[in-house]
């Protein structure tokens, strides 16, 4: 049987509804307010949780005009890694107040932790579960690091190959992580859905036996919703209050009426999938008048013998169905019959 997690109370895994979790990342563009206002929309429109990320420049890179530290060929062409993580970090003073602000709306909140003393600052806010990001997840000191707090931890796989999903899960483990959840994930800003290739995720599934889900970086929500059909029980993408924000992250960000839709979607996408049934469903049973039946089409007597122009095959369904035809076909009837009257077997002789 598939593994399950807990965060807060929320079980997660594939029996569960999907957890969506709000990525509030660099969008709050240097403005603490703006990170309040994000985490309410993230609450109104039906996240289960709001996560941050906890780094400074100087605990994720080296402040470096080196060659090795400009970044090409992405969204932020030209930047050295210092000066993107100057702009994009959330301080470190604003975890609190960002903690207890989410506390107080009764959402979930936590973090991804890039170094050890990010954990350290989460393990002091009581941060509940722990996320590790896809450029980490080959950080294996910094997992079991993560791991030794004892708390559920998900790991994104952006940029992994599977030897090194493996590395990091059994980095978890050897660390002590009881509740462990890998994310599916391209780490492209944003991504072509095809890229995807979404099958990956029931291969992960049964591949490690833990709640897998999806870390979607593509423009609109058919990729997340999508990934539910295929096991997704965890669904994170990037929230922001407005795609044109102008912040490093903004441009490939949902807004509130988009995780509104994927919150919506991704359920009811859950909920569609049930388990194999071919019975007749409940919304099903006005309709019986839709199907065809036998009906006798003209008035007998007790001891006729129906013959083709004694039956036809019409709509409703509430006479015997016709597979039945041939075999009705020379039986003798017990009682009277009136024209337009359903056949049934205790009719007939």
């Amino acid at each position: 049987m598939m593994k399950t997690i807990k965060i807060n109370d929320r079980v997660i895994g594939e029996n569960y509804a999907p957890y969506i979790i709000a990525e509030l990342s660099a969008n709050h563009n240097g403005s603490l307010e703006t990170a309040f206002k994000i985490i309410h929309q993230a609450k109104l429109n039906g996240a289960d949780a709001i996560k941050l990320q906890t780094y400074t420049p100087d605990t994720l890179t080296l402040n470096s005009n080196n060659d090795d530290f400009v970044i090409k060929g992405t969204l932020w062409e030209g930047k050295t890694l210092y000066q993107l993580y100057a702009e994009a970090y959330t301080p470190w003073e604003w975890h609190k107040p960002l903690f207890d602000y989410a506390r107080e709306l009764d959402i979930t909140i936590f973090s991804s932790p890039f170094d050890r003393t990010a954990v350290d600052l989460l393990e002091d806010l009581n941060a509940p579960a722990y996320k590790i990001a896809s450029f980490e997840a080959v950080d294996l000191p910094l997992i079991k690091y993560v791991a030794a707090t004892g708390k559920p931890m998900i790991i994104s796989t952006g940029m992994a190959d599977k030897e090194e999903i493996a590395e990091a899960v059994q980095a978890a483990y050897d660390g002590g992580c009881k509740e462990l959840a890998i994310l599916h994930c391209v780490s492209g800003y944003p991504a072509p859905a095809e890229d995807y290739n979404l099958r990956t995720i029931q291969d992960m599934a049964s591949s490690f036996n833990i709640p897998v889900g999806l870390s979607d970086h593509t423009l609109d929500n058919t990729t997340a919703i999508a990934s539910v059909v295929l096991g997704a029980s965890i669904i994170e993408k990037h929230f922001t209050l407005d795609r044109n924000g102008g912040g490093p992250d903004d441009s490939f960000s949902l807004e509130p009426e988009g995780l509104k839709q994927l919150c919506v979607g991704a359920k009811t996408a859950w909920q569609a999938l049930g388990q194999v049934d071919y019975g007749r469903k409940s919304s099903e049973q006005g309709n019986a008048q839709f199907r065809r039946s036998l009906y006798f089409v003209k008035d007998m007597k007790a001891g006729d013998v129906i013959d083709e122009t004694c039956i036809r095959s019409v709509r409703p369904g509430f006479g015997l169905a016709p597979k039945f035809y041939d075999e009705i076909l020379g039986k003798t009837l017990v009682q009277d019959v009136k024209k337009n009257t359903a056949t049934r077997l205790e009719l007939l002789k």
